[in-house]
């Protein structure tokens, strides 16, 4: 797998290459589904969520631009496998503070960080569309779920310079990394993706 995304470009830096290596993204998905664990697809989690394909993950974390030692927000932590990737990435001294609305996901994401023996992540139940305030603010905050525009909150809890990553847009949506730099916010549009949608006081 992780040739294939180097092949077509998803993955291009050795960390992140490093990250897929490390991670066992069977790891991350149910039971039944471990046969395709390394397949270029979603695969449903249950309640209507999804583990992303990889070559989205990948493209995530490159855009990114994840450093050791780095304070990070995730809004879904679905699987917990996206997290568990960036963990690996900003480790030794980084965290990872992931947010999921559906309690049952948040313990199955607990359990599957554990299994992959990953201890820098919180996976915390709650309205990822407010951000998590409490430990703001962020180097990073990035959403696995696609907004109808680009949460106020999420913007007030990243750091200055810092950067977010969102799907905008419903159903099809489009892939946007907004720069905050010197108090003044940029944005650029990646391309097209398609993410389930987000639910809560700034989702749908």
């Amino acid at each position: 797998m992780v040739e294939y995304l180097k092949r077509e470009g998803r993955i291009y830096s050795k960390k992140v290459e490093g990250a897929f290596l490390n991670i066992p993204r069977e790891y991350f998905i149910p039971e039944e589904l471990k046969t395709e664990a390394y397949i270029d697809t979603p695969l449903s989690i249950g309640y209507g969520q999804t583990i992303s394909a990889p070559h989205m993950v990948a493209i995530m974390v490159e855009a990114l631009d994840l450093k050791p030692g780095q304070r990070v927000l995730e809004i879904g932590s679905g699987s917990g496998y996206h997290a568990a990737i960036v963990a690996y990435l900003v480790a030794p001294n980084g965290h990872v503070f992931s947010v999921e609305r559906l309690s049952e996901l948040a313990e199955f994401a607990k359990r599957n960080l554990e299994k992959a023996g990953i201890d820098n992540v919180t996976v915390e139940t709650g309205d990822g569309s407010q951000g998590l305030e409490k430990y703001a603010p962020y180097d990073r905050i990035y959403v696995t779920c696609a907004a109808p525009d680009i949460p106020i909150p999420l913007i007030e809890q990243l750091k200055d310079p810092g950067k977010l990553l969102i799907p905008v847009g419903r159903i099809y949506s489009d892939l946007y990394l907004v720069e905050k730099k010197k108090n003044k916010i940029y944005k650029k549009n990646l391309g097209g993706c398609a993410f389930v949608p987000m639910i809560g006081k700034h989702g749908y």
